[in-house]
């Protein structure tokens, strides 16, 4: 058994070290910033609650994207109880969740970028943003997505193409999917 206090002293450090980039995931998949600050909590208390069971088969990194994912299906799901479609983006005003700040530093091919990603499936999306946005290697990704790395790898590539096609309609070109 862990002793209460060493869980809490190693909690503070992963939040630490990983709590803003949980932000982001969150809030690139829900747009909504107070519901991502909320999910983001939500994440490290479930991590303190199953710090015990983590038996170290994936980094902590890949460990807290994994239950970062899972609260934000947790969340779609509550959201919709009958028919759960984990709607990331979709019918969401596109980056209407960014502060006016947050968007004049954008630059106008990355806000093209992250419309063009808000038209895309879920499963896309999520391959995308693990896979190019938050720089997870293949194997990282299909453990946190629950997939074999074969079928992240065919996704991202699938992905990428759509991707290049939406960019293509919308008018615009961006360097990540030339």
């Amino acid at each position: 058994m862990v002793g209460e206090e060493w869980k809490q002293v190693h909690l503070e450090e992963l939040y630490e070290n990983y709590s803003d980039a949980i932000y982001r995931f969150i809030l690139l998949q829900i747009r909504d910033t107070q519901q991502a600050e909320d999910l983001t909590q939500e994440v490290f208390i479930r991590a303190y609650k199953g710090l015990e069971q983590f038996e170290g088969r994936s980094s902590y990194k890949t460990w807290l994207y994994t239950i970062a994912r899972n609260t934000t299906h947790d969340y779609y799901r509550k959201k919709r109880p009958i028919s759960f479609l984990p709607a990331f983006f979709q019918n969401q005003p596109e980056v209407t969740a960014m502060s006016p700040e947050e968007l004049m530093e954008m630059g106008e091919g990355v806000k093209e970028l992250y419309e063009a990603l808000s038209k895309l499936k879920p499963s896309y999306r999520e391959v995308i943003v693990l896979r190019q946005i938050k720089e997870f290697s293949i194997k990282e990704t299909a453990e946190i997505l629950g997939w074999s790395e074969a079928k992240v790898k065919s996704t991202t590539h699938r992905a990428f193409a759509t991707l290049k096609k939406e960019m293509n309609v919308e008018g615009c070109q961006h360097e990540s999917v030339q």
